[in-house]
């Protein structure tokens, strides 16, 4: 048995081809399943089978289309509401895939129909937990429904335990999630791989013996996550279109103005330095990165044409990342010179500090704007600062104080996409283009919670 992992570290998941040298199953396929017909034709293997875990929250599938274009069995949960047709598959059922047996295993606790995938080739196993068991963590269990959420979590506290006593402590543990996705419970362990003997000795779903303890503990730490996670499940349980990577042919300099002054949302891709300095008036800065998409995702409007501006590879790049979240056929206008894309339009700027320049340049009148998680900011913050989390920016733009604004956040990402935003809501804003670690020794006034409390 050889495991191939697909990365997609933009969204913090992993996607897995496994195969017996001959034939292959795919389990949890991003939209994009290029990727994995690549990994695929590079092993010199069919692909026969796809897998789902369990309706997925954090980004659509390419399963459907994977299984279609290949003519594979598509595995799904004969308990799932699909629209589409699949192989139903129930808890201990087994599924020969070449020289593979494929044994489901029900672990409700991420979702309610979650299943997870023990792989068998007569010599090793290899267990694969979805949203289940992560490296040190759990998939979150707040995602169904607040009023599922204590009852999937103890469901998650049992079913980790199931799974652990259905497989052998040297099993290799290939989970979806707890790469920096959402859908982790709380920080995964940071490992690229485990076991399963690893985890019982360190996973404190497997260790920890108090279940009410657990679930009470699990269900304090659950944090914000994206608003476009609404949208996954149902159009997954439908199934997801095919992916469109194309990119658009760009905008001519007259239709990106007319964009810009109808107030349509233009997205900036260059990094957040060249944007601070030079940018057209009206767009908005979502530095192309890992963080891309999550952050677009979960702040602009759903639903509303975007227009992407960059180089021709950050476009592209941004469409596949879009896609996988289901943010179909933006526009784009192909270039990094501002004035050269869009003449006539007007241009802006903004300033971009570190701390020091907190320190020499803060007036009285001016207001620090923190805009990271509710429990980050709890948990330590530049003392009078006002929190905004970026999430809910756009919502609560009347209630962010007036006079200039110095916006930061944990090193400098979010704050940019913030600070654009509020420019573009027509306010005064400094970009405070630093770790949030770094302010305290810079001299900065930093409240923590253990102050506060004292």
């Amino acid at each position: 048995m050889d495991v191939i992992v697909i990365e997609t570290t933009q969204l913090g998941d992993r996607s897995y081809l496994v195969h017996d040298g001959s034939v292959a199953l795919v389990i949890d396929p991003q939209r994009d399943t290029d990727r994995v017909e690549a990994a695929a034709r590079d092993a010199g293997v069919r692909i026969t089978h796809v897998a789902e875990t369990h309706i997925h929250n954090d980004y659509l599938t390419g399963g459907l289309e994977l299984a279609r274009a290949h003519g594979a069995s598509y595995l799904v949960n004969a308990a799932d509401p699909v629209k589409f047709e699949r192989q139903p598959v129930t808890d201990g059922q087994t599924v020969r895939v070449g020289a593979l047996t494929v044994k489901a295993v029900a672990t409700p606790g991420h979702t309610h129909t979650h299943l997870s995938f023990i792989v068998d080739d007569g010599g090793q196993q290899a267990v694969f937990s979805g949203g289940s068991l992560l490296y040190g963590s759990v998939g979150r269990t707040d995602l169904v429904g607040a009023g599922d959420t204590l009852g999937l979590t103890h469901d998650q506290y049992a079913s980790v335990r199931r799974l652990v006593g259905e497989a052998v402590p040297e099993a290799a543990l290939f989970p979806t999630h707890g790469f920096g996705s959402f859908c982790s419970s709380g920080p995964a362990s940071g490992a690229g791989s485990s076991t399963i003997a690893e985890q019982l000795a360190s996973n404190h779903a497997l260790t920890d013996p108090d279940e009410d303890h657990f679930v009470q503990e699990l269900i304090a730490n659950l944090t914000a996550y994206p608003s476009y996670y609404a949208h996954m499940g149902v159009t997954n349980a439908a199934g997801p279109a095919p992916a469109d990577l194309a990119v658009p042919e760009s905008l001519d300099a007259a239709e990106l103005t007319r964009r810009l002054a109808d107030g349509e949302w233009v997205v900036d891709l260059r990094r957040r330095v060249a944007f601070a300095s030079n940018h057209l008036l009206g767009s908005v800065s979502f530095e192309y990165g890992t963080s891309f998409s999550t952050y677009l995702g979960w702040i602009l409007p759903w639903g509303e044409q975007l227009t992407l501006v960059g180089s021709r590879t950050d476009v592209e790049d941004a469409i596949r990342d879009l896609c996988r979240i289901g943010i179909e056929s933006p526009d784009a206008a192909l270039g990094t010179d501002p004035h050269a894309l869009a003449p006539r339009a007007a241009l802006a700027s903004y300033p971009r500090v570190g701390w020091d320049g907190v320190l020499a340049g803060l007036a009285p009148g001016d207001t620090v704007v923190d805009v990271r998680r509710a429990d980050e900011y709890a948990a330590s913050r530049v003392a009078g600062a006002v929190n905004v989390p970026l999430h809910e920016l756009l919502r609560q733009l009347e209630s962010v104080p007036a006079g200039k604004l110095w916006v930061h956040c944990t090193s400098g990402y979010r704050a940019g996409i913030a600070a654009s935003l509020l420019q573009r809501a027509g306010r005064d804003v400094v970009h405070i283009d630093a770790n949030f670690a770094d302010a305290g020794p810079a001299g900065i006034p930093v409240d923590s919670a253990r102050a506060s409390s004292a």
